[in-house]
């Protein structure tokens, strides 16, 4: 049966003094060096790997490089790698260090061979050329960490015009820093000072920028995130987000929401059509659809010990300045009168007013001001 898979040899002394980590294990655009090989490969149908690494620290860390569905062995083993090429195919080999970017002067040993030749080199042990291999394009050998560094901005540019060519209008691909493993729609303006990282997917026709860092976030189309940072979270289609609003792990917020400047929102649900414009904190919380959350409204969700979640009912209106101290449920259509602290459940459509009454004492400030007066004398 013929396969196409790869073989991946990585030295195991030091690639710079003071280094102690593998060099494939090095972040280049936030994201490991056998990362950027594995999805390369991937994407030309190899989902067989051996990485030949001969000592079980970062063995684990290794494997981890790879999507879940690839089969991945990490082994020093001389057995189970002429075991992995006991059936017949070509392999595709890697003898050290590798950028998958094909630069100007760079140097390329990589190639591909019958598993068949490489059985036979490899158990001789002869180093010398495998018959029958062909060079492999597309890749380029890294040295050292310094060497990897100075690719850092070849490696940036040409994710830029990977994405420009895809329909994404990247205004300065110089002042924008894209990890190799990020999806964005066509039609999507990406503004100077972005950083896009992780596992994350941009949709069509947004707006990400300026200024913006979003990791590991899935975003729908026609989503503006401006001067702002979202982590591990899943953002709707139509959302305004920012400036300067902070989205933290675990969120998931629906389509046509607003969360504007100063807005905080962690480990929280977020219903379609809900604003929350200003200076408000929701964490650990469940929010129907179409809530309106008032200026300095707060949920406080911890008590020293413990999280607790409040529940936000749809079309709920929480007045300004209201603090909702959870566990606590705010019914459909209820609303909280501003400055309130709510500490009980609000019925569905009633006013919960939890505020003291105001008492005027007149002339109180005249007299303080007088008294203030006669001790300066």
């Amino acid at each position: 049966m013929n396969q196409t898979r790869a073989v991946l040899f990585l030295p195991d002394e030091a690639s710079c003094e003071g280094v102690v980590r593998p060099l494939m294990l090095q972040s280049v655009l936030f994201c490991p060096l056998l990362t950027w090989v594995g999805k390369t490969l991937m994407a030309r149908s190899i989902q067989r790997f051996f990485v030949v690494w001969d000592k079980e620290e970062y063995a684990a860390e290794l494997r981890g490089c790879f999507p879940a569905e690839a089969d991945v062995l990490v082994s020093g083993s001389r057995e189970a790698l002429m075991d992995f090429l006991s059936q017949e195919g070509e392999v595709e080999v890697f003898p050290c260090e590798m950028l998958p970017l094909q630069l100007p002067g760079g140097s390329c040993y990589a190639y591909t061979a019958q598993a068949s030749a490489l059985r036979e080199s490899w158990r001789e042990g002869s180093g010398g050329a495998v018959p029958g291999a062909r060079e492999l394009t597309g890749f380029t050998a890294v040295y050292d960490l310094p060497r990897l560094r100075e690719m850092e901005l070849s490696c940036r540019d040409e994710i830029v015009r990977r994405h420009a060519a895809a329909g994404v209008h990247i205004l300065d691909g110089s002042s924008v820093y894209i990890d190799p493993r990020v999806e964005i729609g066509a039609g999507t303006v990406v503004l100077p000072g972005t950083i896009l990282r992780g596992e994350t997917t941009i949709g069509r026709d947004c707006e990400i920028g300026p200024n913006a860092m979003i990791r590991d976030c899935t975003v729908g189309d026609g989503t503006t995130v401006n001067a702002s940072q979202a982590n591990e979270s899943t953002i709707g289609s139509r959302v305004k987000v920012g400036p300067f609003a902070y989205i933290r792990p675990g969120c998931v917020i629906g389509d046509d929401i607003k969360v504007g400047d100063f807005v905080e929102v962690k480990n929280s649900v977020i219903g379609d059509g809900t604003k929350i414009s200003h200076l408000t904190y929701v964490g650990d919380s469940d929010v129907g659809q179409k809530v309106n959350f008032g200026c300095g409204t707060v949920t406080t969700n911890y008590d020293g010990f413990k999280k607790y979640r409040c529940t936000i009912g749809d079309r709920a209106f929480i007045g300004c300045n209201t603090n909702l101290i959870a566990p606590v449920t705010v019914g459909e259509g209820a609303y909280t009168a501003a400055g309130s602290t709510i500490t009980d459940e609000v019925p569905a459509d009633a006013l919960a007013v939890a505020r003291a009454r105001q008492k005027n004492l007149e002339g109180w400030a005249a007299r303080r001001r007088a008294l203030h007066a006669e001790k300066k004398d």
